[in-house]
């Protein structure tokens, strides 16, 4: 090989390579934290990680997600989220208000996405729906509060000699206020006595139903809360002990065998979420990317339940239902 040629070819080597080694470089890991006051829920969590895949990101290649639950110990949240700022996280994912104020809490700078607010504003998470201001945006689960009383509405109209309605509520958690406030004024405007029960672990279960059974309630409408959300199955299974026909505010609920839910679909709220992360992940700041309210509420009504409970459901209120579990 003449001198000048190999000039020119090692020369080629020297540009070329790098290009070479650039392409050759893994993507940058994002990574995401997902925190939870509530516990463990694959069907959620796989939504969200379903969205994320969607929008081209992969656990193993190019995202990590540290996950972290409370299982209702509302105690626990502002640790747990310390420990996902500790970990270097570019985004934290969370449920509630009660995780969205613990990362509030814990930071001003990691990006924070909430999936199940009710009224972020009120409740101090941002400044407005259309523009957040700080670190915190995300969807909510409601436009106020408002669907706790429509709970109790529902219930009226399968429970035609409905007198007393029980409300569980977690005083820990704090949407707890408005959300039976809201359940109150309902009550009250069908003529209904309204009494609250209140549950702040699962060991208070069993003497919160024998309470509610002594007060002879009629029925029983649950608050929105992570606590009970984990402890579904057993509330549910308490309820159908007692005879007491029950609306629950997510499906899972009427799932696991409970008379019936009224709310938006939490896996499709999570899956939603992944967008708000991946615009973050791209360089959006949260302050500037508007808050989102659902669209649409689904009520699923157990018939299986129903008949357990002696309970007739009319065909007129079956044809309002978006899913009939029979």
């Amino acid at each position: 090989m003449r001198r000048r040629e190999f000039i020119v070819f090692a020369g080629g080597v020297a540009v070329a390579w790098p290009l070479v080694a650039r392409a050759q470089q893994p993507d940058k890991v994002a990574r995401v934290g997902f925190l939870r006051q509530a516990g463990p829920d694959a069907k959620h969590f796989d939504a969200f990680r379903d969205g994320l895949r969607e929008a081209g990101y992969s656990e193993g290649h190019n995202l990590l997600i540290e996950q972290r639950y409370a299982a209702g110990a509302y105690e626990r949240l502002f640790g747990l989220a310390t420990e996902l700022i500790s970990a270097n996280v570019d985004v934290i994912v969370v449920d509630g208000t009660a995780a969205a104020k613990a990362c509030k809490d814990a930071t001003a700078t990691v990006p924070i996405v909430f999936t199940l607010s009710v009224d972020p504003v009120a409740d101090g998470l941002a400044a407005s729906f259309a523009h957040p201001g700080g670190n915190l945006t995300g969807l909510t689960m409601a436009a106020g509060y408002g669907l706790a009383g429509k709970r109790v509405e529902l219930l009226k109209d399968m429970v035609a000699a409905l007198s007393r309605v029980a409300v569980l509520s977690n005083p820990d958690n704090p949407p707890h206020v408005p959300y039976l406030r809201e359940t109150e004024r309902t009550a009250t405007a069908l003529g209904l006595e309204v009494r609250a029960f209140e549950v702040r672990s699962p060991p208070d279960l069993t003497g919160v139903f024998a309470a509610i059974a002594d007060w002879r309630a009629d029925g029983v409408v649950t608050l929105t809360d992570g606590m009970l959300f984990s402890q579904r199955a057993r509330v549910v299974e308490l309820a159908l002990k007692g005879k007491l026909p029950a609306v629950y505010p997510e499906a899972e609920f009427a799932t696991a065998g409970g008379l019936a839910s009224y709310g938006p679909s939490l896996p499709e709220l999570f899956r939603r979420a992944a967008n708000y992360v991946d615009k973050i992940l791209k360089g959006a700041k949260p302050a500037d990317l508007p808050i989102e309210q659902p669209a649409k509420f689904e009520l699923v009504v157990n018939l299986k339940t129903a008949k357990s409970l002696g309970l007739p459901i009319s065909r007129d209120f079956q044809l309002r239902a978006d899913q009939l579990i029979e």
